[in-house]
Protein backbone atom coordinates (compact mmCIF):
# COMPACT_ATOMS: atom_id res chain seq x y z
CA UNK A 1 0.00 0.00 0.00
CA UNK A 2 2.99 2.39 -1.13
CA UNK A 3 1.30 3.85 -3.54
CA UNK A 4 -0.41 7.12 -2.44
CA UNK A 5 -3.11 8.94 -4.59
CA UNK A 6 -5.75 11.91 -4.02
CA UNK A 7 -8.87 11.36 -5.76
CA UNK A 8 -10.18 14.87 -7.49
CA UNK A 9 -13.52 15.29 -6.53
CA UNK A 10 -14.43 18.25 -8.81
CA UNK A 11 -18.03 18.13 -9.28
CA UNK A 12 -20.93 20.05 -7.34
CA UNK A 13 -23.34 16.94 -7.06
CA UNK A 14 -23.31 15.29 -3.12
CA UNK A 15 -24.32 11.97 -4.95
CA UNK A 16 -21.03 12.06 -7.21
CA UNK A 17 -18.94 12.30 -4.37
CA UNK A 18 -20.66 9.35 -2.01
CA UNK A 19 -20.06 7.34 -5.67
CA UNK A 20 -16.26 8.30 -5.63
CA UNK A 21 -15.45 7.56 -2.16
CA UNK A 22 -17.70 4.04 -2.73
CA UNK A 23 -15.94 3.04 -5.54
CA UNK A 24 -12.56 4.03 -5.13
CA UNK A 25 -12.32 1.94 -1.70
CA UNK A 26 -9.71 -0.34 -1.97
CA UNK A 27 -6.68 -2.00 -0.05
CA UNK A 28 -3.91 -1.76 -2.72
CA UNK A 29 -3.57 1.72 -2.44
CA UNK A 30 -3.38 4.57 -0.06
CA UNK A 31 -6.32 6.93 -1.04
CA UNK A 32 -6.86 10.95 -0.25
CA UNK A 33 -9.94 12.31 -1.50
CA UNK A 34 -9.27 16.26 -2.78
CA UNK A 35 -11.82 18.98 -2.34
CA UNK A 36 -11.46 22.33 -4.47
CA UNK A 37 -13.18 25.68 -5.01
CA UNK A 38 -15.61 24.07 -7.14
CA UNK A 39 -17.00 21.87 -4.40
CA UNK A 40 -16.54 24.05 -1.36
CA UNK A 41 -18.46 26.70 -2.61
CA UNK A 42 -21.85 24.69 -3.85
CA UNK A 43 -24.56 24.78 -1.45
CA UNK A 44 -23.59 21.58 0.50
CA UNK A 45 -20.49 21.02 -0.45
CA UNK A 46 -19.08 22.50 2.96
CA UNK A 47 -21.71 20.74 5.24
CA UNK A 48 -21.14 16.95 3.47
CA UNK A 49 -17.07 17.98 3.79
CA UNK A 50 -17.23 18.70 7.50
CA UNK A 51 -18.85 15.10 7.63
CA UNK A 52 -16.72 13.16 6.51
CA UNK A 53 -15.37 10.72 8.79
CA UNK A 54 -11.88 8.33 8.73
CA UNK A 55 -10.42 9.73 5.41
CA UNK A 56 -7.89 11.24 4.05
CA UNK A 57 -9.03 15.02 2.86
CA UNK A 58 -7.41 17.52 0.90
CA UNK A 59 -8.82 21.21 1.19
CA UNK A 60 -7.66 22.57 -2.68
CA UNK A 61 -8.21 25.83 -1.96
CA UNK A 62 -5.35 27.25 -2.96
CA UNK A 63 -4.99 30.68 -1.08
CA UNK A 64 -3.05 33.62 -2.80
CA UNK A 65 -3.52 36.61 -0.96
CA UNK A 66 -2.15 38.81 1.81
CA UNK A 67 -0.88 36.88 4.85
CA UNK A 68 -3.55 38.16 7.29
CA UNK A 69 -6.29 36.67 4.87
CA UNK A 70 -4.33 33.60 4.61
CA UNK A 71 -4.64 33.12 8.13
CA UNK A 72 -7.90 34.16 8.49
CA UNK A 73 -9.07 32.00 5.88
CA UNK A 74 -7.09 28.67 7.72
CA UNK A 75 -8.92 29.71 11.00
CA UNK A 76 -12.52 29.73 9.06
CA UNK A 77 -11.72 26.60 7.78
CA UNK A 78 -10.17 24.63 10.85
CA UNK A 79 -13.43 22.59 11.88
CA UNK A 80 -13.64 20.36 9.00
CA UNK A 81 -10.47 18.43 10.48
CA UNK A 82 -8.70 18.66 6.97
CA UNK A 83 -5.24 16.60 6.25
CA UNK A 84 -3.65 18.84 3.99
CA UNK A 85 -4.21 22.18 2.65
CA UNK A 86 -2.80 23.99 -0.44
CA UNK A 87 -1.48 27.45 -0.55
CA UNK A 88 0.25 29.24 -3.81
CA UNK A 89 3.80 29.92 -3.20
CA UNK A 90 3.69 33.20 -5.43
CA UNK A 91 1.84 34.79 -1.73
CA UNK A 92 4.99 35.14 -0.85
CA UNK A 93 7.26 34.28 2.18
CA UNK A 94 5.66 36.48 4.91
CA UNK A 95 2.26 34.87 3.96
CA UNK A 96 3.37 31.60 4.06
CA UNK A 97 5.35 31.82 7.18
CA UNK A 98 2.31 33.43 8.76
CA UNK A 99 0.17 31.11 7.73
CA UNK A 100 2.27 28.08 8.39
CA UNK A 101 2.11 29.46 11.80
CA UNK A 102 -1.54 29.16 12.48
CA UNK A 103 -1.90 25.90 9.90
CA UNK A 104 -1.86 23.93 13.36
CA UNK A 105 -2.40 19.32 12.86
CA UNK A 106 -3.51 21.08 8.91
CA UNK A 107 -0.39 19.71 6.58
CA UNK A 108 0.74 22.73 4.43
CA UNK A 109 1.00 22.40 0.56
CA UNK A 110 2.95 25.28 -1.17
CA UNK A 111 1.50 25.23 -4.93
CA UNK A 112 4.20 25.71 -7.46
CA UNK A 113 3.31 26.38 -11.51
CA UNK A 114 0.19 25.08 -12.40
CA UNK A 115 0.19 22.24 -14.70
CA UNK A 116 -1.80 23.84 -16.70
CA UNK A 117 0.90 26.57 -17.08
CA UNK A 118 3.25 26.32 -20.17
CA UNK A 119 6.56 28.03 -21.07
CA UNK A 120 4.47 30.04 -23.28
CA UNK A 121 1.54 31.21 -21.09
CA UNK A 122 4.15 31.93 -18.04
CA UNK A 123 6.10 34.41 -20.76
CA UNK A 124 2.38 35.83 -21.52
CA UNK A 125 1.80 36.10 -17.30
CA UNK A 126 5.28 38.30 -17.55
CA UNK A 127 8.25 35.62 -15.46
CA UNK A 128 11.03 35.31 -17.67
CA UNK A 129 12.65 32.09 -15.90
CA UNK A 130 12.70 29.15 -17.38
CA UNK A 131 9.93 26.88 -16.37
CA UNK A 132 11.68 24.34 -14.60
CA UNK A 133 13.81 27.41 -13.04
CA UNK A 134 10.69 28.86 -11.70
CA UNK A 135 9.70 25.29 -10.08
CA UNK A 136 12.64 24.62 -7.97
CA UNK A 137 13.30 28.21 -7.18
CA UNK A 138 9.59 27.87 -5.30
CA UNK A 139 10.20 24.90 -4.08
CA UNK A 140 13.01 26.25 -2.02
CA UNK A 141 11.05 29.35 -1.03
CA UNK A 142 8.32 26.41 0.09
CA UNK A 143 11.29 25.10 2.18
CA UNK A 144 12.24 28.19 4.05
CA UNK A 145 9.02 28.63 5.02
CA UNK A 146 8.83 25.34 6.88
CA UNK A 147 6.29 23.81 4.48
CA UNK A 148 5.13 20.34 4.63
CA UNK A 149 4.71 19.77 1.35
CA UNK A 150 4.90 20.51 -2.59
CA UNK A 151 2.54 20.32 -5.45
CA UNK A 152 4.32 20.64 -8.95
CA UNK A 153 3.95 18.79 -11.75
CA UNK A 154 5.69 15.52 -12.11
CA UNK A 155 7.74 16.31 -14.47
CA UNK A 156 9.83 18.74 -12.48
CA UNK A 157 9.58 16.21 -9.23
CA UNK A 158 13.11 14.69 -9.45
CA UNK A 159 14.62 18.64 -9.51
CA UNK A 160 12.38 19.65 -6.59
CA UNK A 161 13.16 16.65 -4.57
CA UNK A 162 16.95 18.37 -4.50
CA UNK A 163 15.68 21.14 -2.59
CA UNK A 164 12.42 19.85 -0.91
CA UNK A 165 13.15 16.63 1.36
CA UNK A 166 9.48 16.27 2.22
CA UNK A 167 6.10 15.29 0.21
CA UNK A 168 5.56 16.22 -3.52
CA UNK A 169 2.05 15.79 -4.25
CA UNK A 170 1.79 15.61 -8.81
CA UNK A 171 -1.35 16.72 -10.57
CA UNK A 172 -1.75 16.56 -14.22
CA UNK A 173 -1.49 12.81 -14.12
CA UNK A 174 -3.25 10.52 -17.79
CA UNK A 175 -3.59 7.14 -18.29
CA UNK A 176 -3.09 8.15 -21.68
CA UNK A 177 -2.23 11.62 -24.17
CA UNK A 178 -5.60 12.91 -23.57
CA UNK A 179 -4.77 16.11 -21.97
CA UNK A 180 -7.43 17.50 -21.11
CA UNK A 181 -6.45 21.22 -19.99
CA UNK A 182 -3.48 20.08 -18.54
CA UNK A 183 -0.03 20.86 -20.40
CA UNK A 184 2.54 19.14 -18.51
CA UNK A 185 1.09 15.15 -17.39
CA UNK A 186 2.72 12.19 -16.65
CA UNK A 187 1.53 8.57 -16.36
CA UNK A 188 1.29 7.15 -13.19
CA UNK A 189 3.95 4.81 -13.17
CA UNK A 190 6.21 7.33 -14.53
CA UNK A 191 5.05 10.07 -11.62
CA UNK A 192 6.37 7.56 -8.59
CA UNK A 193 9.35 6.89 -10.66
CA UNK A 194 10.13 10.00 -10.90
CA UNK A 195 10.03 11.02 -7.09
CA UNK A 196 6.27 11.65 -6.51
CA UNK A 197 5.01 10.77 -2.76
CA UNK A 198 1.24 11.62 -3.69
CA UNK A 199 -0.10 11.76 -7.13
CA UNK A 200 -3.67 13.54 -7.60
CA UNK A 201 -5.87 11.94 -10.04
CA UNK A 202 -9.69 12.98 -11.55
CA UNK A 203 -10.94 12.40 -14.59
CA UNK A 204 -9.38 9.37 -15.32
CA UNK A 205 -10.59 8.17 -12.41
CA UNK A 206 -13.63 9.67 -11.97
CA UNK A 207 -15.87 9.77 -15.60
CA UNK A 208 -17.31 6.95 -16.81
CA UNK A 209 -16.73 3.83 -14.76
CA UNK A 210 -15.52 4.24 -11.61
CA UNK A 211 -14.43 1.03 -9.85
CA UNK A 212 -13.26 -0.53 -13.28
CA UNK A 213 -10.55 2.83 -13.39
CA UNK A 214 -9.60 2.06 -9.84
CA UNK A 215 -8.86 -1.80 -10.71
CA UNK A 216 -6.94 -0.10 -14.47
CA UNK A 217 -4.92 2.26 -12.29
CA UNK A 218 -3.71 -0.88 -10.06
CA UNK A 219 -3.38 -2.85 -12.93
CA UNK A 220 -0.79 0.07 -14.38
CA UNK A 221 1.44 0.46 -11.16
CA UNK A 222 1.69 -3.48 -10.86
Amino acid sequence: MNKKIFIACDTIKISQVKKILKYTNTKKLKIGYKFGLEFLNSKNGRFFLSKIKNKITFIDLKLHDIPNTCMSAVKAIRDLDANYLTIHISSGLEALKATKKVSGKIKLIGVTTLTSISGKSLKQIGYDKKLRNLVVHQARLANKAGLDAIVCSAKEAKYVKKVFKKEIIAPGIRFNSNKNDQKRIMSPKEAFNNGCDWLVIGRPITKGNIKKNIQKLIQHLN
